[in-house]
């Protein structure tokens, strides 16, 4: 990964964010994924995990690593590429009883399986008046790496968000990654989950037991009184980056991170912006009828007397995802850009 090395060396690591937290033991991100699966497979039988590479001795990122040796490859198995049928096959499985995890190396392709998502997963429960359960989880990596380009580094939350009956989640840090995993996987809806590659550079603390994270509960990773700023996923490490900053400026920034887009924390969110009257939303996908047009509606619905000052966006412009390093600098946004943003206000 040449290019994620550059921007490694230019940006500063986002090892060096430090995201609150306890314990005595720290893990890297995909250390905390793996140890929710593999608790999750040992205690429950009807577990299983599929997907393309799960197998690999890089073990998707870390996050699978071995499990296929521990628990056999007939409850970690590798797929072909056929995103629709394999999404089938683990939606008929969930159907009948078990949890499939299917992994899904990348969201760009989970679009091959939109009949099979949006037209029964996601309806299932509803169109049986709940009496059918649906306990699959679809969990996929996003984000920026090695001039993934315009067909492989798509960020696509805000086109789930949109779909009823789908829950989605994008956690920030090793303990959410691991508590929200299970959550999802003893969840008895599809959840799919979101994660950033580049928050598998973290190590955080995360308990060695089984432990679950409630979805729908957003947590506020620095408190402040000038203004929230509110995401999900990866960005919200370059958002608590940016509050250091602006501290530094004389400004106290408010990071809200909302870990699930849906169910979507809304008190959090109009509870920290009651307290600042401004609101900043960053988020990694496209700016236009996405999830920062979400919350900004929400806000404009049901906070609108809180605000001293229109809402700010920052997310990703809208054009297909760029190849050239040059012009990754100017689509992926980061700290300087939420800095950049929140002095806009002031």
């Amino acid at each position: 990964m040449p290019w994620t090395k550059i921007l490694l060396e230019r940006q500063g690591n986002p090892l060096e964010v430090e995201v609150a937290g306890s314990g005595s033991r720290k893990i890297k991100y995909a250390e905390a994924i793996r140890e929710a699966f593999d608790q999750a497979l040992d205690t429950d039988k009807r577990v299983f995990i599929m997907g393309q590479g799960v197998d690999d001795p890089q073990g998707m990122f870390g996050a699978t690593l071995n499990l296929h040796k521990k628990y056999g490859r007939e409850r970690v198995f590798d797929t072909p590429l056929s995103e629709n049928a394999l999404t089938g096959i683990a939606l008929g499985a969930a159907l009948a009883g078990m949890r499939p995890i299917y992994a899904h190396n990348r969201p760009d392709f989970l679009l091959l399986a939109m009949d099979q998502i949006v037209n029964h997963a996601s309806k299932w429960s509803y169109m049986f008046a709940g009496h059918t359960k649906v306990p699959l989880v679809i969990w996929c990596v996003i984000g920026r790496g090695w001039g993934s380009a315009a067909q492989h580094s798509q960020a696509l939350q805000g086109l789930f968000m949109h779909v009823p009956g789908l829950k989605l989640v994008m956690p920030s840090t090793p303990y959410d990654a691991k508590g929200l995993m299970i959550t999802a996987i003893a969840d008895e809806n599809p959840v799919i989950i979101i994660e950033h590659r580049w928050n598998f550079m973290q190590e955080g603390y995360v308990p060695s037991r089984l432990y679950s994270i409630p979805f729908g509960k957003g947590i506020v990773r620095k408190t402040g009184n000038d203004v929230t700023i509110v995401g999900a996923s990866y960005i919200i490490l370059e958002a608590i980056k940016a509050a250091k900053k602006l501290e530094e400026e004389g400004i106290s920034a408010e990071v809200i991170d909302l870990r699930t887009l849906k169910p979507l924390d809304e008190d959090v969110i109009l509870n920290s912006v009651k307290k600042t009257g401004r609101l900043v939303i960053v988020d990694t996908g496209w700016k236009t009828g996405g999830v920062t047009a979400e919350i900004s509606a929400l806000v404009a619905e049901k906070g609108f007397g809180y605000l001293k000052a229109p809402i700010k966006r920052l997310a990703s412009p809208d054009v297909p995802t760029p190849a050239s390093y040059a012009l990754e600098e100017a689509f992926y946004k980061n700290e300087r850009d939420i800095v950049d943003l929140v002095n806009q206000f002031f």
